[in-house]
């Protein structure tokens, strides 16, 4: 299926590795040109130069903190009118709220809600100007059904849910979405970090952690990333501009 996308720039956060790096793949192989951002410079020069020589798209790599001011201004100086926005940070710590200080909220909303909104920000208008824009937002399933240890997560990424449905009414009549993908357990380090949280406090090995993490999802196991992408990858589509405001 030809997504009508080929030649389209997209600006892709936290995409070393995971799902933001199945996200870039996935656009990639539509033939859209990459601006990819992480934190790590050699673990994103190394996911960029796969993509470059698996699909030939052109591949800008930003090594920087989206969720800091510079991080976002570095980015914005080398695509400041992306067609697409992928928006992706790492989660909060999981814990026990009574472990958490003003502070760790903080920083949890402003990665985690605000990032994105600064992001959606600075390249809306243009899109709108333009009659073309698609930007995704990478939040948690956490967001409909909230998970016991993942407290942060689930309030600064439910305050991004609220602001975006607001928003994507406003923007949807001139051809740009957003919508945000909800990951569950899909196969990141992410899932790992959480499960092996789980089996210290549960006082289980993290295999048995794992093996139940499974039994409650329906098809018996962990996403795969790749599907993830391609989820991503068809919103971005030409052809989605009816589709606004969802948490798929």
């Amino acid at each position: 299926m030809d997504l009508g996308i080929k030649g389209r720039r997209a600006i892709v956060c936290a995409s070393s590795k995971g799902l933001g790096l199945a996200c870039a793949q996935q656009l990639a192989r539509e033939g859209v040109d990459l601006v990819m951002i992480a934190r790590g410079q050699e673990a994103l020069e190394t996911a960029a130069q796969s993509i470059r020589d698996e699909t030939g798209v052109k591949v800008t790599t930003v090594a920087a903190d989206i969720t800091t001011p510079e991080g976002r201004t570095k980015v914005l100086a080398v695509c400041p009118d992306p067609d697409i926005l992928v928006t992706n940070a790492g989660g909060p710590k999981p814990g026990n709220f009574r472990e958490w200080s003003r502070e760790d909220w903080i920083s949890a909303v402003d990665a985690n809600m605000l990032t994105p909104i600064e992001m959606i920000r600075a390249t809306v208008d243009k899109m709108i100007e333009r009659k073309f824009g698609r930007i995704v937002n990478i939040t948690s399933a956490s967001v409909k059904m909230p998970i016991e240890i993942l407290g942060l997560s689930n309030g600064a990424r439910a305050g991004l849910t609220g602001f975006v449905s607001g928003l994507a009414r406003q923007t949807v009549a001139h051809n740009v979405t957003i919508n945000n993908l909800l990951p569950g357990p899909f196969a990141t380090d992410r899932l790992l970090q959480t499960a092996e949280r789980l089996a210290r406090d549960s006082g289980k090995n993290i295999e048995q952690v794992k093996t139940a993490r499974k039994a409650a999802v329906p098809a018996g196991r962990f996403g795969e990333p790749d599907e993830f992408g391609q989820a991503c990858a068809f919103l971005c589509g030409a052809k989605s501009g009816f589709i606004s405001g969802q948490n798929l």
